[in-house]
């Protein structure tokens, strides 16, 4: 037996032989030209070719995996429609007179290590899609096909990592787990894992060999291991394993379409996390009761300059019009710190977490901010739409956001644009300075969602991005949750409600405090749905009220 570990992704527990997948790197032979005419056209013609192709893509992937999955195959489309790489392929052919090969090469290159220097880990694995869409002209240009993914029986897929255009090639009823050697939490494989409810782990190193192909394995997805050719031992102990999932995973189904109430009757809302369009799929998928965090700076991280009022319309509008009158809590842009995009030309700082990020941003830059408003009122009339605003420490800054929502209505109402006019508005939580005037806080808005990412890191003083210190930083801290219970006393007095959309909200340990406390909302990835109903199903808050308090807070 052979033994190999990673990092988990998604749980779960599959059988079956390895498949493993090895694609056919392009060789690209360089060479000069002696027309830069007739490569710029061969380009385009290879880029035509390859946006049709996208399309049979894009359609055959909604059949299999529904709209907001295929959306990847338009992402695409709109790569190989960007001026910017458009113009650097050009550029190379014209002033080097190199073949159109070469040229869309090295743009892939500077564009994959472009992607791979921002900060933002999600946003690094766009380079994959980059490589993706540049693979697929070489293919073209090369005049050859792109590799076929051919699997006659269910197996467990090992590669290095997967595009969509791969992924989508498989029959998903022939996909029993996924391992790869690279990848992230990000990557497309990982979503579509997630997607599919299938075990996935990425990181194993020493996993892709040949000599694995057609071998007998398991995975084990909770633990991110794979056991290649498996002793009696580790099969009869991950058979238990996995006839207790099936067992517990059909009681979690039970709880599908159920509200999610204590023993008591008291209800609390479920919703999820998401960062993309792409993820709503899975929101349905896992029944959600609503989305309590959708990150809108997806839109311009993954642009090359600022999205359009329509383009970001047309995203809100489609999130809202899928999730049939669920609340949807849309954040407005939350740039800076962690999260970079070459052409906001933010300044260059020494502690960036603690500068010009989020709503500071667009207060300093109103006509980027009225954009994205405009296009969220715009899309309002489609959903039940609720605004959020990050990184919030003051009254004042409430009070100028809505001032510029005022602005917003008049402008759409002057010209006859129909908007709803029951937005809820809210901020996030997410330092000491708002916790502590939340009672301030909640005369002017609707709801509060605390980020608890971002307020242990802001209460503990400890950069929640540096692993040195992580035996400081103490999510469970009890600054933290009187925090959280300040926070809820302030806002339920001014009739305000409060969710939770950190990490913290998904640790099942803490759920009992968070009744206790009188939390209205939680919102986490959509995975964790089920199993934080069933936790709330199983609670009497009446009855475990004082204790957990006591346990917790004093």
């Amino acid at each position: 037996m052979i033994t190999v570990t990673g990092k988990p992704v998604c749980a779960g527990v599959a059988f079956g032989p390895v498949f493993v997948f090895s694609r056919e790197e392009s060789t690209i032979k360089r060479r000069h030209i002696e027309s830069s005419e007739d490569e710029i056209l061969r380009f385009e013609n290879a880029r035509k070719k390859a946006i049709e192709e996208l399309d049979i893509l894009y359609n055959k992937a909604i059949a299999e995996v529904g709209e907001a999955n295929a959306m990847i195959f338009r992402i695409h489309q709109m790569m190989l429609d960007d001026l910017d790489y458009i113009e650097s392929v050009r550029n190379i052919i014209t002033d080097q007179l190199l073949n159109a090969e070469t040229a869309v090469g090295q743009t892939c290159d500077s564009f994959v290590q472009l992607f791979r220097s921002m900060d933002d880990s999600y946003m690094r694995e766009r380079s994959a899609d980059v490589k993706d869409v540049s693979e697929r002209l070489i293919q073209i240009l090369s005049g050859k096909n792109k590799n076929a993914i051919v699997s006659d029986e269910p197996s467990i897929i090992i590669a290095d990592d997967l595009a969509p255009s791969e992924t989508v090639q498989f029959d998903k009823e022939k996909i029993l787990a996924f391992v790869t050697e690279g990848g992230s939490t990000n990557s497309h494989t990982a979503i579509l894992a997630r997607m599919m409810n299938i075990p996935a782990m990425i990181g194993a190193e020493g996993s892709l060999r040949t000599d694995f192909d057609g071998k007998a394995a398991i995975v084990d997805g909770f633990t991110g291991t794979i056991y290649i050719e498996p002793d009696e031992k580790t099969i009869a102990k991950m058979t238990a394993k996995k006839r207790e999932i099936e067992k517990q995973t059909a009681l979690l189904e039970k709880l599908r379409g159920e509200k999610s109430v204590t023993k008591d009757g008291q209800r609390i809302e479920l919703c999820a996390n998401i960062g993309n369009v792409i993820d709503v799929a899975s929101v349905l998928k896992n029944d959600a009761e609503g989305i309590g965090l959708f990150r809108s700076e997806f839109l311009y991280l993954e642009s090359r300059n600022y999205p359009s009022e329509d383009v970001q319309f047309g995203v809100y509008k489609e999130v809202l019009s899928k999730m049939e009158n669920k609340r949807v809590i849309i954040r407005t842009l939350d740039i800076g710190a962690d999260k970079q995009a070459n052409y906001f030309h933010l300044p260059r700082e020494e502690n960036p977490a603690l500068g010009l990020r989020a709503i500071r941003f667009c207060l300093q830059h109103p006509d980027i901010f009225k954009t994205q408003l405009r296009a969220l009122y715009r899309a309002s009339v489609f959903g039940h739409l609720s605004i959020m605003f990050p990184m919030i420490v003051s009254e004042w800054e409430v009070l100028k956001v809505l001032e510029i929502i005022k602005e917003v209505k008049g402008e759409l109402a002057s010209e006859g644009i129909s908007y709803a006019k029951n937005v809820e508005l809210g901020c996030m939580i997410e330092t000491p300075a708002a916790a502590l005037i939340s009672d301030i806080l909640s005369k002017h808005l609707d709801f509060f969602s605390i980020g608890t990412n971002d307020l242990t890191q802001y209460t503990l003083a400890a950069d929640r991005q540096n692993p040195d210190i992580d035996s400081f930083r103490n999510d469970r801290h009890i600054a933290i949750l009187r925090l959280i219970n300040t926070v809820t006393e302030n806002a339920h007095k001014n009739g305000a409600w409060v969710g939770i959309c950190g990490e913290l909200a998904a640790d099942v340990e803490l759920t009992e405090l968070f009744l206790a406390i009188g939390i209205d909302e939680l919102s986490v990835i959509p995975s964790l749905i089920l199993p934080l109903r069933k936790k709330i199903a199983e609670t009497d808050v009446s009855a475990i009220k004082d204790r957990v308090l006591s346990k917790y807070l004093m």
